[in-house]
């Protein structure tokens, strides 16, 4: 975030949130009846979705979310990850501006929640506090600090209100998302809110945070290719993280790197994903760019934010297991049956677009099993199953929630996917899947769960 983006203050009362939710309401409504209006007198008939999808109601919707942050900006920014390439433009271009777009709290605000958090004397505790944040996000602002006795700190202040307003703004965000038609009427979404709602009250105690990073700077002490923060326990509350400051550049500015450094990163990274979901029984299920800085000089992935760290089933990753081994086998069959073990699809679907179903099974697997290194930055295929996918869209009546633990593990994947699209990067996943699942089949689950503090982590691009 730059010096000179807006400070805005951060609505904190129930009422004064709803009072948002309300006037953004209110505009889009305004919106739909315009273009609806426009259409009519062109001879049209207007669809609910295209009145709702206006470029003025993008944008109405991206600064609002912004301007209300916590949960609600939390909760459309998750959205994105889930879909990647597959999303609608419309909604791509709301989850953009939702990434780019970061207002921090005026400094009035942010004195009171520190006061509130550390004492009205808390000054006195540093040698230099910057005003300025380095980063504002969806829960929090990030602040650098040097303290007293010279430790150099990275500092996470929450934003008033997030943690009381969580259930309020996942309801009001999912309401609008009805009232949009982007959700069907008969897809029962409960289940889902409560885990988001879990979730992200788990993500707002900076507590726990602290000790998900603690957890993984213990897993990752041998693996030479991350770096992860150490948590100040002396200043970090409930509202406030203290951790070491580390240096690194965003992620993102990657793209204009050596080919060989962007495969590397990659590398890295996906390296440590199939590791959380196959051995450490225990992933950071937040593929947030900003989550990731890397360093030039040393070539590590520097690790930050461990908010939505979540355990991860047996049952998950041998659900994930299954459905890889039969995709690097390259049979079609066997893919779909594990789908659906897993629940990553309905016996609706596969029972009324078995046909599509199978071509999209085909394109994938086809892709993962090419020999040597996937290139991500060739999406040419994505074409063919965003056309497939979209025709079994458009029957609501088989739409199909998968379980909650998945969704949350596949959002890393996809996430860490889009990533790895951005860059660019040519990494041999396939090489990287077969000797994760081959390694780890059977004994594997000795090291999750109860025993995960005696996993010994590897150097992961060895």
């Amino acid at each position: 975030m730059s010096d000179d983006s807006p400070g805005r203050p951060v609505p904190r009362g129930r009422l004064s949130r709803l009072g948002q939710f309300g006037r953004l309401a209110g505009g889009v409504a305004g919106g739909m009846l315009a273009e609806g209006a426009r259409r009519l007198a062109g001879g049209e008939r207007p669809r609910m979705r295209d009145m709702m999808l206006t470029p003025g109601n993008v944008a109405r919707v991206a600064d609002r979310l912004s301007h209300l942050r916590g949960a609600a900006m939390k909760l459309g920014q998750m959205i994105s990850m889930d879909a990647g390439d597959m999303l609608p433009t419309e909604l791509a271009e709301i989850i953009g501006q939702l990434r780019e777009r970061a207002y921090h709290m005026p400094p009035t605000q942010l004195q009171r929640v520190l006061a509130d958090e550390w004492g009205k004397d808390w000054r006195t505790r540093f040698a230099r506090f910057e005003a300025t944040p380095l980063a504002a996000a969806s829960i929090g602002q990030v602040h650098r600090a040097v303290t007293r006795d010279g430790r150099d700190l990275a500092i996470k202040v929450q934003y008033p209100g997030v943690r009381d307003s969580i259930d309020a703004d996942v309801d009001n965000v999912a309401t609008l998302l009805r009232v949009s038609g982007l959700l069907g009427s008969a897809l029962d979404i409960a289940p889902l809110l409560a885990e988001a709602k879990r979730q992200l009250a788990e993500e707002a105690d900076y507590v726990r945070e602290a000790e998900q990073m603690a957890r993984f700077g213990a897993l990752l002490a041998d693996a030479p290719h991350y770096v992860v923060p150490v948590p100040d326990r002396e200043l970090t509350t409930g509202r406030v993280l203290a951790m070491s400051f580390v240096e690194g550049q965003p992620i993102e500015t990657l793209a204009d790197a050596p080919q060989e450094t962007r495969d590397v990163a990659m590398r890295s990274l996906i390296a440590l994903v199939l590791r959380e979901l196959f051995e450490f029984g225990v992933m950071q299920t937040d593929p947030n760019f900003a989550n990731y800085r890397w360093q030039p000089a040393t070539g590590r992935l520097v690790l930050l934010d461990f908010g939505a760290t979540r355990a991860v089933g047996t049952a998950t990753a041998n659900g994930y297991r299954r459905l890889l081994r039969a995709g690097l086998d390259g049979d079609r069959d066997a893919v779909r049956v594990a789908a659906l073990a897993a629940g990553f699809l309905g016996e609706a679907i596969v029972t009324g677009h078995r046909a599509r179903i199978d071509r999209i099974v085909d394109v994938i697997v086809g892709e993962f099993n090419r020999p040597g290194d996937f290139d991500f930055g060739d999406r040419g295929f994505v074409a063919a199953l965003r056309d497939q996918g979209m025709e079994v869209a458009a029957d609501r009546d088989t739409w199909h929630l998968p379980p909650a633990e998945i969704l949350f593990v596949q959002r890393k994947i996809s996430g860490t996917a889009l990533l790895a699209a951005r860059l660019k990067a040519r990494v041999d996943v396939r090489a990287m899947v077969e000797e994760q699942i081959t390694s780890h089949r059977g004994a594997g689950e000795q090291t999750r769960g109860e025993h995960i503090g005696r996993v010994l982590p590897r150097d992961p691009v060895a």
